[in-house]
């Protein structure tokens, strides 16, 4: 037997649409959850017979003539071919699957009768032949696991039905259609029961839904062991927290990386990163997260022994240069990186990537250099390396822009890397002329990040070399796996991989699948620097309070563990006693009679009699077997829970298991109450204990406000309450004949039930029940009774159900509290402003106002609570289906109802571009117009000028879409998302040429992402006057000067005209006034002259271009 604690029991495709199963039948046996599968290419899988068939991949090529198809409808299905064991077929919707497209997937001919848990591998290829011109045919891929779920799989949008049913196009001739799929099957390895540890000596990470690019960069970070020692090393405390504290959940990762059996969760870390749920389910770039994570790191390092780990391990340097060809003048720039970023398109490997890097751009023509002193000269621009870091890390740009589609794109090609890279080659090409050449770069690959799928999706795993040995591992999230050269190197190469038909006939030409699973990422460890980066880190290397955690951690797993595992043998019997009763009413609880949580808890085992339970209770305890009796607790109806029945001599003669199976309404635990008799059990005279009731009693004193437990007593029946009064004063150590009150405790659920009892009627007359509550107070005279708040026990427990704790925020500090009051949830809105005045000390509560908690965004809500606008406090705690115990507070200037009568906009003005903006409160009737609110701002700001004249904007995102007319109402303006902006007018704005143009001005940068290039605007917006044929390089000079940005700022700058969010950059010499029409009305223009920013950080390749298309820039917030 173990006696427990109770705080121990509480602890795909490149398309642009989106592949779906068709799901037409229903699938009987859903598995539970994901398979524990893995596609590979070696090694026999059976066939549904269950016969052997020889290794895969198994191809075949299905080809399908349909007639009469324009009399098809609803859906059609092909006849089956066998490929990979399994037989399939074609699905098509000839009319669209509710879409006015041709819809067509393949299926698993055979679904409803494969065995439970079966699963194929499928790569296919689905094509509509086009009869005129075969290379316009149209062609789709997709790759899939398919299984009793998801039987078929396919693609919904396959191509409109209008190009289909175009007798010009091809694809229908004499009524007839034909489609081709093409199929490769490949084998599934079963890896249920697979132990990571025990194969490969290391454990995986735990996905938490869209993590594994995460869980691929740690695994590589992981297994530098020169940056896990660093990380170990940095400072932390027993105190923090992990899901608090970056270094100290990144050394808590490492460690159990290290010295765990099983994979290893993540969420502590994410934590730290100040990421919530929705982070860890939407998937970022690999790259991204590397850059952010190595900053935060690099910060958190600074001032620590470790300080500079990050630059020592993977900061190289390059030196930009522009050398002129015909003048003695040269410009260069060095900057650091962490990564090198290098082209894939139109690259064999490596190297010509890196030729391509440090390939020569001639300046000439139109495009010729600006020299400082010399003007525009023909030069040479190029970027050469100054040094290579230890761990260097390439980028492989997989994903690019399309500039002639429009759209992003992933590069499958093939694309070799070596196992060992010399960037010494041809007598260091790579290498400016202050490198140091007495450094051999000879690298040595140590791991490769791929990606496996389309545009849109897929999954990352990492093919590792943890020592540099020739052995190779596959970390794949939770399962790592050995794995050969080949597959680490080769078969990420990309590409394209041909497969040979398996079936015989005329049609049996190989055909070829491209492969969408290739390296992504490389990283390569210098050779002269290997023996310091692989390191052995020691346990000693680890602060000894974080062993000593994680250790205590993994004991605790363990036992924890074992206690799952033996549970079936075991029952948990919880036992309440008077100490429990007296410990907890009146201080953690105040109606019923206990929390069974808090009580002693026993784990038994089945087998073991209940007296020899009785035995252990009685060490425990210390009360003899003899007077122990034992009552079963019992749920009412009305949702109390009480002690209901008594244990018989035959029940107590059995198994503890057989006990607590006949009470199955207690669940899986057995729930006693223990009542310490006086002397020998009596329990053998059933008779008397069928007529005697077991009452419990709680004594509730007015003046003190408090209510306690002081016993109980076992009375009959038929006696009365009366017959008990001095029992009753003993209990609460009062006079014999003392006067008291009594109530009968019914329910406290949904409201409080409390009623006098006829201290004359007999407790059975009275309906008392075993394990009823009697509360009962000394008689009060009517003349106390105004003395007390609660001068009844009804009274009392009313105020404690409805009793509440209010933490109250400034609204300016609204993440700290001030202070707490006692509340009641029936107060009314003027009683909480009434309270709190005089907790501030106001005179006035019609100052206060009060702003309700949002229980989601831990934040106050956007709109405050009117004046007298809520009942109870209970509205205004209630947050849809919850109730907070957060209120945020103001003191205003003027009482609320007179507020409220104004409206209060947020102004900011800005006197000139290159001053700070100046936010303004300004306050006035809700009958102003935007004159009164620009009145306003005068008296509140210096002018240029007495006379000046001043405009409201309305700008949102860095853009101008709005100027307010003089005379709107400010009722209906709203501050709440756009920013309200005052300036005063040019005088050149105000006598505009009949040829004149006013334009808007945006700053802006731009980055490749979301399948377009993206233009991102920042800073403040502004208009400006430009006049007929005045050209870019006269307006360059009055932007500057308006601006007053020196001229080497100014320099770096790109101006364009931007339309529809895409910039066409402007020469010196073109006319601006052409490119914009004259407007007598401003608004939201999708035409402006941009001020594109070029990305002033000292990283000049930290700008990701290879972030796949549905990621979000990464941000780690701690």
């Amino acid at each position: 037997m173990t006696i427990i604690n109770p705080q121990q029991m509480n602890q795909n495709d490149d398309d642009e649409e989106m592949l779906v199963p068709e799901h037409v039948d229903p699938i009987p046996q859903p598995l539970e959850g994901p398979l524990p599968m893995e596609v590979v290419q070696t090694n026999g899988t059976r066939t549904v017979e269950n016969q052997e068939i020889d290794d895969g991949p198994h191809a075949f090529r299905f080809s399908w003539p349909i007639r009469n198809f324009s009399r098809l409808s609803d859906k059609v299905y092909s006849n089956n071919f066998v490929c990979g064991g399994f037989k399939w077929r074609v699905l098509i919707f000839p009319n669209g699957n509710n879409v006015d497209f041709l819809s067509m997937y393949l299926d698993v001919a055979d679904a409803l009768s494969l065995p439970y848990g079966w699963t194929s591998r499928a790569q296919f290829r689905m094509s509509v032949i086009n009869h005129i011109d075969p290379k316009h045919s149209v062609k789709k891929e997709a790759e899939h696991t398919f299984h009793a779920r998801e039987s078929d799989w396919g693609f919904t949008s396959f191509m409109p039905l209008s190009e289909l049913y175009d007798p010009n196009k091809g694809f229908l001739v004499r009524d007839t259609c034909f489609i081709e799929a093409d199929v490769a099957v490949r084998k599934v390895i079963d890896y249920r029961g697979y132990d990571s540890k025990k194969m490969t000596g290391y454990v995986g990470l735990k996905n938490q839904g869209a993590t594994c690019y995460m869980n691929s960069l740690l695994q590589f970070l992981y297994h530098i062991p020169y940056f896990r020692k660093a990380v170990y090393h940095m400072p932390t405390t027993e105190n923090e927290i992990p899901s608090a504290s970056i270094p100290l959940a990144l050394q808590t990762l490492f460690f159990k990386l290290q010295y765990h059996d099983t994979s290893v969760a993540t969420k502590e870390l994410t934590k730290s990163f100040g990421w919530e749920t929705c982070d860890s389910l939407m998937q970022h770039d690999v790259q991204e997260l590397n850059r952010v994570l190595s900053e935060k790191l690099e910060q958190k390092m600074k001032g620590t022994a470790v300080e500079g780990t990050i630059q020592k391990l993977f900061e190289g340097h390059h030196v930009n240069y522009i050398e002129c060809v015909n003048v003695d003048f040269k410009s260069v720039r060095k900057e650091s990186f962490h990564d090198i970023q290098l082209d894939v398109k139109g690259c064999r490997d490596v190297y010509a990537s890196f030729d391509k890097y440090v390939e020569v751009e001639h300046l000439g023509g139109d495009n010729k250099y600006h020299a400082e002193n010399h003007g525009l000269q023909d030069a040479k621009r190029g970027v050469l390396f100054s040094n290579f870091p230890p761990v260097l890390q390439l980028q492989l740009k997989r994903f690019e822009y399309d500039f002639t589609r429009d759209i992003m794109v992933k590069i499958n090609d093939r694309y070799e890397f070596p196992l060992e890279l010399d960037l010494d080659r041809e007598d260091g090409k790579y290498l400016s002329p202050d490198a140091d050449r007495s450094v051999r770069n000879l690298y040595t690959l140590h791991s490769v990040l791929v990606h496996s799928g389309g545009l849109h999706g897929g999954h990352y795993y990492a093919y590792i070399r943890p020592t540099l040995s020739e052995q190779w591992f596959k970390f794949d999230d939770e399962r790592v796996t050995k794995e050969t050269l080949e597959s680490a190197l080769e078969e990420q190469y990309g590409g394209d991989e041909e497969f040979t038909q398996t079936s015989p006939g005329f049609n049996n030409a190989p055909f070829k699948f491209t492969k969408n699973s290739n390296a992504y990422m490389l990283v390569y460890i210098r050779e002269s620097d290997k023996e310091k980066i692989i390191c052995d880190v020691d346990e000693e290397e680890i602060a000894e309070h974080l062993r000593i955690k994680l250790k205590k951690e993994q004991e605790e797993k363990e036992y924890k563990r074992r206690y799952k595992a033996e549970a079936h043998l075991y029952t948990i019997v919880k036992v309440a006693r008077d100490d429990d009763l007296l410990q907890q009413i009146g201080k953690e609880i105040y109606f019923d009679l206990v929390d069974h949580e808090k009580v002693r808890h026993f784990r038994i085992q089945k087998q073991i009699p209940f007296m020899k339970f009785k035995e252990e209770v009685a060490k425990e305890f210390g009360i003899p077997v003899q007077l122990q009796r034992y009552w079963i607790w019992a749920k009412r109806q009305n949702h109390t829970y009480r002690p209901n029945k008594c244990l018989t001599p035959r029940e107590e003669a059995q198994m503890v298991g057989q006990l607590k199976e006949a009470n199955k309404g207690n669940n899986a635990e057995l729930k006693l109450f223990l009542e310490v008799v006086p002397g020998p059990c009596p329990i053998s005279s059933p008779g008397r204990v069928k007529e005697d009731l077991l009452i419990f009693f709680k004594l509730y004193d007015p003046k003190r406000e408090e209510l306690r437990y002081v016993g109980n007593l076992l009375v009959n029946c038929t006696g009365t309450p009366t017959d008990f009064i001095r029992n009753m004063n003993e209990l609460a150590g009062f006079d014999p004949d003392e006067e008291i009150d009594l109530y009968e405790e019914v329910k406290f659920e949904p409201f409080v039930m409390c009623e006098p009892l006829d201290m004359g009627a007999s407790f059975q007359s009275s309906q008392i029940e075993n394990g009823d509550i009697i509360c009962f107070q000394k008689h009060l005279q009517p003349h106390n009774i105004e003395e007390y708040r609660y001068p009844e026990v009804p009274l009392f427990l009313e105020y404690v159900k409805n009793r509440q704790i209010v933490h109250f925020r400034s609204l300016e500090r609204s993440k700290d509290d001030d202070f707490c009051l006692e509340l009641s949830r029936m107060n009314t809105y003027d009683d909480v402003v009434d309270s709190l005045a005089l907790k501030l000390g106001l005179d006035d509560s019609s100052k206060i106002r009060l702003t309700p908690h949002n229980c989601n965004s831990q934040q106050p809500k956007p709109h405050s609570i009117k004046y007298r606008g809520a009942e109870r406090l209970l509205d205004m705690l209630a947050d849809r289906n919850q109730i907070s115990d957060i209120m945020y507070y103001e003191v205003l200037d003027i009482p609320l109802p007179e507020l409220q009568c104004l409206k209060t906009l947020k102004v900011a003005f800005l006197r000139a571009p290159e001053e700070e903006v100046v936010v303004h409160n300004i306050r006035l009737p809700k009958q102003s117009t935007v004159s009164h609110v620009l009145d306003e701002i005068k008296t509140k700001v210096e002018l240029s000028r007495p006379t000046a004249e001043l405009r409201l904007l309305e700008v949102l995102c860095h853009r101008i879409y709005k100027i307010f007319p003089l005379d709107e109402k400010i009722d209906s303006i709203n501050d709440q998302y756009w920013t309200l902006r005052a300036e005063e007018i040019p005088e050149e704005e105000k006598n505009l040429g009949p040829n004149d143009r006013l334009i808007h001005v945006y700053h802006f940068t731009t980055e490749t992402g979301q399948n377009q290039l993206r233009i991102q605007n920042f800073g403040e917006p502004f208009f400006l006057v430009i006049h007929v044929d005045e050209t870019l390089a006269e307006i360059k000079t009055r932007i500057q000067r308006k601006l007053r940005v020196s001229d080497e700022e100014f320099s770096k700058w790109r101006l364009a005209s931007v339309s529809m969010g895409r910039p066409e950059y402007l020469m010196d010499s073109d006319v601006i006034s052409s490119r914009f029409q004259r407007r007598d009305v401003y608004g939201a223009w999708e035409q402006y002259l941009g001020l594109e920013h070029t990305d002033t950080s000292q990283r000049a390749l930290t700008a990701n271009q290879n972030r796949l298309a549905y990621s979000k820039p990464v941000k780690i917030y701690n």
